[in-house]
């Protein structure tokens, strides 16, 4: 879905309240100030919004102003979200858990819609903005509020290549199936992950071989088990001859722990397959069932949770 949201719709007095209310509507529950008063009536942006599978880009062009998440606003809204700012032109501040990230062109930052943050643009710019889900990031990233108002360089390394397939995606996001734009929405936040997991506060010690050799063993198990509905730890380690402690330990290291794991695998399985073509007159409890699920109303909701929309609504977008 590709949507085009502008200020010229409305009279110049009414322009800044109109952005406000477009903001909440495309992020969250945000408030926004002219940088100086004056410049209210002059108030001019636009906001160009392409939803993927999981995963929203929108291209934001505006003029100087200041953006509030302040608690009033969470206490009034449960959004759950991690956004990604990609300063496209001009020069933007990302401000939250203390410290500000300067964003030039090219660079990025994350933040988290579940505490206060501050944007702030001292002239015109242009931003990328991806929003997704916040349990889906926290399942790939450990502490990730040390992660957040921190610059990451978009002039090398994972960076580079993420703002590379931003642009690519911009200019190809209207062509792509939903099996395509599930796979590219995926690809983007695995480069945006690595691209986190440079930054210093993200550094963890290094696994021994051994655990590194046990933990892809048994995340190999689950992969060739997950139609199991029996599947577990304790299943896991009566196969793998091991103790259940013993796969605790190895997932120690781990955003999520092995249960945790198991469930997500289920979860972005389903995904795939809803929007798989071969697919398409298989029933969605039928599709969950052969992926380990045993509950149809626990797994649309635990579907709803972790993707922002039921499992009908996800398979819709294969026939948009």
């Amino acid at each position: 879905m590709n949507t085009l949201l502008s200020t010229d719709a409305v009279a110049r007095s009414q322009r800044l309240a109109y952005w406000t209310d477009m903001i909440c509507n495309v992020y969250v529950q945000l408030g926004c100030d002219p940088v100086r008063p004056d410049e209210s009536e002059d108030f001019e942006g636009s906001i160009r919004q392409h939803t993927l599978p999981g995963l929203d880009v929108s291209v934001v062009r505006s003029g100087p102003q200041k953006v509030l998440r302040t608690s009033g606003h969470i206490a009034r809204s449960g959004d759950d979200y991690f956004l990604v700012s990609i300063q496209a032109q001009g020069r933007g501040v990302v401000r939250q858990d203390g410290r500000d990230a300067v964003l030039e062109a090219g660079d990025f930052a994350l933040y988290d819609s579940t505490r206060p943050y501050q944007l702030l643009f001292d002239d015109r710019f242009e931003q990328i903005v991806l929003k997704l889900p916040g349990d889906r990031l926290r399942s790939e990233l450990r502490e990730t509020q040390a992660l957040t108002a921190t610059t990451v360089s978009g002039r090398q390394g994972a960076g580079h290549l993420l703002l590379g397939m931003i642009r690519t995606l911009r200019e190809d996001i209207e062509t792509l199936q939903p099996a395509s734009a599930l796979a590219v929405a995926n690809g983007v936040q695995n480069i945006l992950v690595a691209g986190l997991q440079t930054l210093p506060a993200a550094s963890a010690p290094s696994l021994s071989s051994l655990t590194a050799y046990h933990l892809a063993r048994v995340k190999r198990r689950i992969e060739e088990q997950l139609g199991d509905p029996a599947l577990s730890v304790g299943s896991l380690a009566a196969e793998l001859g091991v103790s259940a402690s013993q796969i605790h330990r190895v997932f120690k290291s781990e955003p999520l722990t092995p249960a945790q794991y198991i469930w997500e695998r289920r979860l972005e399985a389903c995904s795939r397959d809803l929007l798989e073509p071969r697919l398409a007159g298989r029933p969605v409890a039928e599709i969950a069932y052969g992926r380990g699920f045993n509950d149809a109303a626990h797994f649309s909701r635990a579907f709803k949770e972790r993707f922002g929309c039921s499992p009908r609504e996800w398979r819709q977008q294969r026939m948009q």
